[in-house]
């Protein structure tokens, strides 16, 4: 029996179905809920409307009935840099739990779930694997890449030329120039940052369509993408292929294999870990070093390189990047995915249509992922880092310690030109419980970036990293600060060494004065005392497992 007929056969449910104007024909179909994130706020979601409206069209063309329900979505380039991106990590638990509620509470009994950007993707996610019934997600898609002076530009050139504009080396009429130019339209923005490299993933894990990481925000075929996931949805629901039944351990190890060839965002390792907690599937971080160590890293795309998510859509896209790694036999492609097809009949068409985009699996930029885990004393649970975006000569390095308690702390050095070529930035007390919300700290790498300092100065944090971050920034240090972890022990010219090729960072402090040090810390103060901020950061846990609620350890 369908999850429907069970409020419309309850009279007083039906009698409210019939305010809603729904017929009697409608009544007798499935009800697919459609999670639609569409907000005026987020340049993703302002087209999200339209998206949605082919998806319910998709749903009705299949015989089914639709019905949209809003969810919430923070911008992070808006509450970049601010108490609001206290709340952007943190609104992924909420969005979980509003998916949860509303197809609980009425009876759906399928999902489409239409979001874009940061946080969003994985929330939804998140509760569709929490509830288990059949469901698809279709995001709205990428933004076009900006132009300035014949170059391709995006959010993070402005974040960047903040930098460079301080800095001396760009004028304010140039920096009014780029904010103006980097972000022509709608859609998720333009780089493999955090937004675009989940939306690729949620093809790699088999949970979205093929097409859905790449195609524009702006194209037809983000609209007929849409209409097709609609119906696959009510296809789910009568063949009863839920979440759990895709999202597998093989479907992660996949989805961490593509992410390492296209050298996605760090965020992609918390949230990663969040998704495969609420289906069941256990992550160990050492794993994902191993994935690194077998799998190449095929795409350097901005902030790793000068192209963008439009020049992997016109290369072929996330099935042209899978059938590269199949050919090194390194991608379970006999998995089913929400197509219906396996992994390997959904990438049979696809085609390398430029080698210079996405490398051949046989010449990567490099033989191993664009993803590493540091562990040491620094960090005995883990950190994580976007090898791909990392110079080379910064893969080794050894620096001093500069210690910021905040990044408003580090962000007013950094502009004020205090931190030189060879200092390790540590910017601690951000972390899930320490922020609260473990903010990114794309202001400060950018600031750093756009001064030069990007390829001699590292960054780490027990905190997070934007997508759109290049350079040695080494974040999700656990134990965070606020939890006792090493990092609150770091003092102002400490050396810490890195040393990514080896997977190892380390403060360069011996035991017993670490020891000393411990004794002489001051108990946890929490920044936030009221709201559900507050609440939060009792009950979230380590970056290690994802930030997620009430994880068992």
């Amino acid at each position: 029996m369908l999850r429907s007929e069970q409020a419309f056969n309850n009279p007083p449910a039906r009698s409210l179905f019939y305010a809603l104007g729904l017929t009697d024909e409608e009544m007798k179909r499935p009800l697919i809920g459609v999670a639609s994130a569409y907000s005026e706020i987020v340049p993703g979601h302002i087209h999200l409307d339209k998206v949605t409206e082919a998806v319910k069209a998709g749903i009705r063309l299949a015989g089914a009935t639709p019905v949209m329900f809003p969810v919430i979505g923070v911008c992070d380039g808006i509450a970049m840099g601010h108490i609001g991106m206290k709340y952007s990590l943190a609104s992924r638990e909420l969005i979980a739990d509003s998916i949860e509620t509303m197809a609980m509470s009425h009876c759906f009994d399928g999902l489409v779930l239409v979001p874009n950007c940061d946080k969003i993707i994985p929330g939804m996610l998140m509760g569709a694997a929490r509830i288990n019934i059949p469901s698809i997600i279709v995001s709205g898609g990428p933004m076009e890449a900006g132009k300035y002076e014949g170059r391709d530009v995006s959010l993070t050139t402005v974040f960047e030329a903040v930098g460079a504009n301080k800095a001396g080396k760009m004028t304010d009429a140039q920096l009014d120039s780029v904010v103006k130019s980097a972000c022509p339209g709608c859609g998720s923005c333009s780089g493999m940052f955090t937004a675009n490299s989940m939306n690729c993933l949620c093809e790699a894990i088999g949970m979205a369509l093929p097409g859905n990481g790449t195609a524009l925000a702006v194209s037809a075929d983000r609209i007929r993408l849409a209409k097709e996931a609609g119906m696959k949805a009510v296809a789910l629901v009568k063949n009863n292929i839920k979440p759990r039944d895709i999202l597998t351990h093989k479907a992660f190890e996949n989805a961490l294999r593509v992410d390492m060839a296209l050298g996605c965002s760090s965020n992609s390792v918390l949230h990663l870990l969040a998704i495969a907690y609420e289906a069941g599937v256990r992550i160990d971080l050492n794993i994902i070093n191993k994935i690194s160590m077998e799998t190449p890293n095929l795409c350097r795309l901005s902030p790793a390189g000068d192209n963008h998510i439009s020049d992997l859509e016109l290369a072929g896209g996330v099935p042209a990047v899978i059938k590269e790694l199949i050919k090194l036999g390194i991608i379970h492609k006999d998995i089913i995915t929400v197509s219906g097809k396996t992994v390997a009949e959904n990438v049979e068409t696809a085609e390398n249509r430029d080698t210079d985009i996405i490398r051949p699996a046989d010449n990567p930029h490099s033989k191993t992922g664009g993803i590493a885990i540091l562990f040491g004393n620094l960090a005995p649970e883990g950190a994580v880092v976007k090898r791909s975006a990392v110079a080379e000569n910064m893969l080794r390095y050894t620096g001093k310690a500069r210690v910021f308690d905040s990044e408003e702390d580090a962000i007013a050095s950094i502009y004020a030109g205090d931190i030189k070529s060879g200092d390790v930035v540590v910017i601690r007390y951000e972390g899930p419980k320490g922020g609260p919300g473990m903010r990114e700290m794309l202001s400060p790498t950018s600031a750093l970036a756009g001064m030069g300092l990007d390829s001699s100065v590292a960054l780490i944090t027990d905190g997070r990293f934007s997508g759109a971050t290049r350079g040695a920034a080494i974040g999700h240090i656990s134990p965070e600060a606020a939890e006792g972890g090493m990092i609150a022990l770091v003092r102002e010219g400490d050396l810490i060494k890195i040393n990514i090729p080896d997977y190892e960072i380390t403060l360069l402090v011996d035991d017993t004065e670490l020891e000393k040090r411990r004794l002489e810390l001051p108990a946890f103060e929490p920044k936030i005392k009221s709201g559900w901020l507050n609440r939060y950061s009792k009950m979230v846990t380590s970056a290690s497992r994802g930030a997620v609620i009430n994880q068992p350890v």
